[in-house]
């Protein structure tokens, strides 16, 4: 780049991370994020991806795009599987061969929620569906292909941008009065513009220092933890505060709200392996989905 920043090349164009980091990067000195999707670079053909990336000529690459229907994928966990496992796979084989590093966002869901305690990153992994196994499968590829790697596995992400739970509480209590949430399933809701800048912050230390500790697997989510039952209410609180939409929360078991894909009874992750090794630590999810509730409105 002719301005002095390092090029990051982030997988996908609309997905709730990408169009974080790509806010934050027009205000980054450090790099240039440049978002790489279809037609270029598409998942599902696995053969897009080598000519797309090396073109895009890559500092750090972001791997970011991903299927993310958790309840369609029990239909199709074929198609999950080639994109968040096979093309993966491919993505971590790429930045082996430009000797550049690869940071690939991964899930909570590879883990059953048994635990009675936050994950750490060594417990065992045991999908409760295809999502997870496709995302597992992502995980390993990518371990195996670019030992220059960091996998992130972060939880209930929401954003100003796209589909996620909080726009569609704000949405539905438009119309509601009550809205009935699950309340025994507990997580770390997390603000992808938060992610953006952890990843930016993590990309810099991959650049600056080849030391081991700094690669492999880590936990990022928000700090806290909630049920859904108790993320809807800290939205509607904010909201009405705003003069926006707000609605009663009914609590309800995740028996009463069937859908085809299982959920992790408990999905928190513990990052305290972020914070000693990059020196990164999420802000608490209350200060940011006030901060996101209030751009919304």
């Amino acid at each position: 780049m002719t301005d002095g920043r390092r090029r990051m090349v982030v997988t996908g164009q609309h997905g709730q991370v990408v169009q974080s980091l790509l806010e934050r990067g027009r205000d980054d000195d450090r790099f240039n994020v440049v978002a790489l999707g279809r037609p270029e670079l598409d998942l599902s053909v696995p053969d897009s991806i080598e000519a797309a990336l090396k073109n895009a000529r890559p500092d750090v690459i972001v791997s970011a795009a991903a299927y993310t229907a958790v309840d369609q994928a029990e239909a199709e966990e074929e198609a999950a599987t080639v994109i968040n496992g096979v093309a993966a796979g491919k993505i971590a084989t790429i930045a082996a061969e430009l000797n550049v590093p690869v940071i690939h966002l991964s899930t909570d869901y590879v883990f059953d929620g048994s635990k009675r305690a936050a994950y750490v990153e060594t417990d065992p992994v045991a999908p409760l569906g295809a999502y997870g196994r496709s995302k597992l499968a992502g995980e390993i590829a990518i371990a195996e292909a670019a030992p220059n790697h960091v996998i992130l596995r972060t939880a209930w992400v929401y954003s100003p941008f796209g589909k996620n739970f909080l726009k569609t509480m704000l949405r539905l209590a438009e119309g509601r009065d009550s809205i009935n949430v699950v309340d025994d399933q507990v997580g770390n809701p997390t603000s992808a513009l938060d992610i953006a800048d952890g990843i930016l912050r993590i990309a810099i230390n991959l650049v600056a220092s080849d030391h081991p500790r700094l690669r492999g697997i880590f936990h990022m989510t928000g700090s806290g933890w909630a049920s859904w039952a108790d993320f809807a209410t800290e939205i509607f609180q904010v909201s009405a505060v705003q003069g926006g939409p707000f609605a009663e929360v009914g609590r309800i078991p995740s028996s009463a709200y069937p859908v085809p894909a299982r959920r992790p009874a408990n999905s928190c992750l513990d990052c305290r392996k972020l914070l000693e090794n990059h020196d990164v630590v999420l802000p608490d999810w209350q200060t940011s989905t006030a901060q996101v509730v209030d751009r919304l409105l």
